[in-house]
């Protein structure tokens, strides 16, 4: 039972490794203890998709006057809303198992595990254990809901993302504890179907890894969604004792306590990293990630780590581009591919977040260049004085970017607003072709169109706006 590679764990990071790796002609497997596609297909970025679509067309129906349309008794079929998303989960994965046979993808299903020879062992839930060599090994084993010792999550009353996604019930009443992007998702999905929902942020604004601009709009159109937002405050204790839940938040005015019938935490992630075997061939981890060079190639020859479980940002389209920089490195080296693949920026990393709106950004933002030194030029172009967001009748948010005055490096985009995340791509190329303003606004952008927002807040950047 012999591979040339072996790619442990399938999310986006892992069939990507698997179906590059065959493809560039190795003998390839894959190992996964769940379901096909990992818990971004199956309990993640897919499915909350799912659910936040039909948030959005729930309030397309309360909302419908606003477009001339007349809709009576809309209400929300949360059993339906939580089918849809199983259902188009569901789907996702029986394609990857369509493209695992489409590659001649050995799937091995069972936990993962590297022993001492630096072979895979497979234990499989009958509990039976096979195993297998491999010339070379990919830990992609992703990541889990990160606990607080103070907020253990039971499943019940204190959940996290997987049990959000499933509920028997829609709640009455929810406090999202962390405002990242799974906490505000979820936070926007249940408070657009009636959950009344509180926000509980430990930091002193929500998305915090955001441009302060942006955390200042998505809080102020939460809050009129009637969205309560907590900063600066943390959940100290829970009680579940009762039939709902009572938290305890800790505030700058001292403690309070929050009443809901169910706590979503919503604190980040951690790395699967646990009994895989590290320890045992000497795989080297700080601060719960694997350590990886600039190929993902770990301190032990033969043995790489992409996705979640590395330093990088825990991001899917992360994940993948790990991956096939990692397998195209490996072939490189095997003369099966014919140059050696260029690192990932990890400063060129674009962030989604799927609220309504939505967020998307990339580079730095307006506070990080300023400490790194820059000389800027900033502009912020609101959807309010787009055409295209007029009609839509999506005017809330904005484009914010930030270029380097002197040379007109661009170093960064901030968007909010609606389709945002299908807009960041153009900075992201753009930023890798090192564009500069000037080239940006010698390309014709269509109109009316929300794309057109990023010249039109370049224009405002250089003191040449012509529609604002």
């Amino acid at each position: 039972m012999s591979y040339d590679v072996i790619v442990i764990g399938s999310g986006p990071g892992g069939y990507v490794a698997a179906i590059r790796a065959s493809q560039l002609g190795f003998k390839t497997a894959i190992v996964e203890r769940e379901s096909l596609g990992g818990i971004c297909l199956n309990w993640g970025c897919i499915p909350t998709k799912a659910l936040l679509k039909s948030a959005q067309v729930m309030e397309y129906a309360n909302h419908s006057n606003d477009y001339g349309v007349t809709i009576e008794g809309a209400k929300a079929d949360f059993g339906a809303m939580v089918k849809r998303s199983r259902g188009v989960a569901d789907k996702m994965s029986k394609g990857v198992t369509f493209l695992m046979k489409k590659n001649k993808i050995d799937v091995l299903s069972g936990f993962g595990k590297l022993n001492a020879k630096k072979e895979v062992e497979v234990t499989g839930t009958d509990g039976k254990t096979t195993t297998y060599q491999a010339r070379h090994t990919i830990i992609a084993t992703g990541g889990r809901a990160r606990q607080l010792p103070n907020l253990p999550i039971d499943g019940k009353k204190v959940i996290g993302y997987r049990e959000a996604m499933v509920l028997p019930e829609q709640p009455k009443s929810m406090i999202v504890v962390g405002s990242g992007a799974i906490g505000v998702e979820f936070a926007y999905f249940y408070a657009s179907i009636g959950t009344k929902v509180t926000i509980v942020e430990f930091l002193p604004r929500i998305v915090p890894v955001e441009d302060e601009d942006i955390s200042k709009e998505l809080e102020k159109i939460y809050k009129k969604k009637g969205i309560t937002v907590m900063t600066n405050a943390s959940v100290e204790k829970v009680d579940i004792s009762g039939n709902g839940v009572k938290a305890t938040v800790k505030t700058a005015n001292g403690e309070e306590i929050l009443e809901a019938d169910i706590v979503l935490s919503a604190v980040g992630v951690v790395a699967n990293i646990e009994n895989i075997g590290l320890e045992t061939l000497g795989i080297t981890v700080d601060k719960g990630k694997i350590i990886v060079d600039k190929f993902l190639k770990t301190n032990v020859d033969g043995i790489y780590a992409i996705g979640d479980v590395t330093p990088g940002q825990a991001l899917a389209h992360v994940a993948s581009k790990e991956a096939i920089v990692c397998v195209e490195a490996i072939a490189n080296k095997e003369g099966k591919y014919h140059h050696i693949p260029e690192p990932l920026d990890y400063g060129n990393v674009p962030g989604c977040t799927y609220s309504s709106p939505e967020i998307a950004s990339v580079g730095m933002t307006e506070k990080q260049a300023k400490e790194a030194g820059y000389e800027l030029k900033v502009g912020k172009f609101p959807f309010s004085a787009s055409g295209k967001a007029s009609a839509a009748g999506a005017t809330e948010g904005f484009v914010k970017v930030i270029f380097d005055a002197k040379y007109g490096e661009w170093l960064g985009t901030h968007m909010i607003g609606a389709n945002v995340t299908e807009i960041i791509a153009q900075t992201v190329t753009a930023r890798k072709l090192e564009t500069t303003w000037q080239e940006v606004l010698d390309s014709i952008h269509p109109h009316p169109t929300m794309s057109e927002s990023v010249k039109d807040a370049i224009e405002v950047a250089l003191g040449e706006a012509i529609h604002l």
